[in-house]
């Protein structure tokens, strides 16, 4: 079998058809050269140039490999750099977690920021609440995570991306909507659509202990897992909720968003997690991609 070597001697001496400048070109020696060019001619059991003490041509065979040699050394070169970038996290894949509530402000940007400063790499997006995504990134499934605490820091690296305040979304007709901003203690006896504490048990019990803090006891009407559920129930006017502050993106008809005063005045807490020991080369860049988004 020929060598990459033997086929750039070749291009370079049918290109140049000349053997002094071929040779020149490689920064090489005409000897080497052309032992080079014999050596790929035995390979292939063919003569691909004529020689002669005047010219140099190729034969109808080295027009033919030509084309043929020329493809294999721009593949081996477009290998070269393609490994050279996966391992420099330039180019390569990495996929990445999220809830539902992260997709309605922080992801967008993580995004764009992405694909400006990292075109090269795919992105693979997969919608998922925090429990399963601590599995997935426990079994590999996932890079990285946009998710909610609490975060086992034995098995987890883990930085805090993002903190926003909690709104009341209520029905545009109900008398709370005419305040610029609410109390917790305006939400006490009020039917409320609750957070289910099975599929969105991160903002249940943060609502939960807000509100024993505060002696507050909404009637509780529903349980839902996911926000934009909870407000087409509030647009019916089967009552109140109260959701992170990126939820107003969604420009729901029919809903009224008002600020709720709460201690800490920013409860909601987002973390982007990995797995302790994920060697994927993107990771790093993305970490500090997303700390800076």
């Amino acid at each position: 079998m020929f060598e990459l070597s033997q086929l750039r001697c070749f291009v370079a001496a049918a290109e140049e058809l000349h053997f002094g400048r071929a040779a020149a070109r490689l920064n090489m020696t005409q000897p080497p050269l052309s032992r080079q060019i014999q050596l790929l001619e035995h390979s292939l059991n063919v003569t691909l140039l004529n020689r002669s003490s005047r010219s140099v041509r190729l034969t109808p065979a080295g027009r033919n490999f030509l084309a043929e040699a020329r493809r294999i050394l721009r593949l081996a070169e477009g290998a070269a750099i393609s490994t050279r970038r996966i391992a420099s996290g330039e180019a390569g894949s990495i996929a990445i977690g999220f809830t539902a509530a992260s997709g309605y402000g922080f992801l967008p940007r993580f995004l764009s920021a992405a694909r400006r400063d990292l075109p090269d790499v795919d992105l693979v997006l997969k919608e998922m609440v925090t429990g399963d995504q601590i599995e997935a990134l426990l079994t590999g499934t996932i890079d990285l995570g946009l998710l909610r605490p609490p975060i086992d820091r034995r098995k987890f690296e883990a930085v805090r991306i993002l903190t926003e305040p909690l709104v009341a979304a209520l029905p545009a007709q109900d008398p709370l909507a005419d305040r610029p901003s609410l109390h917790l203690a305006d939400l006490d006896q009020t039917d409320l659509i609750m957070y289910s504490p099975e599929g969105a048990r991160y903002f249940h019990d943060l609502l939960i202990g807000l509100f024993n803090r505060g002696s507050v006891a909404p009637h509780y009407v529903h349980y839902m897992n996911q926000i934009h559920s909870m407000l087409a129930l509030v647009r019916a006017g089967l009552g109140a909720a109260i959701v992170p502050e990126a939820a107003t993106g969604l420009n729901f008809t029919g809903v009224a968003f008002r600020p709720v005063e709460t201690e800490p005045e920013r409860p909601v807490e987002l973390y982007l997690t990995w797995r302790i020991g994920n060697d994927n080369p993107v990771l790093p860049l993305f970490v500090e991609l997303c700390k800076a988004a």
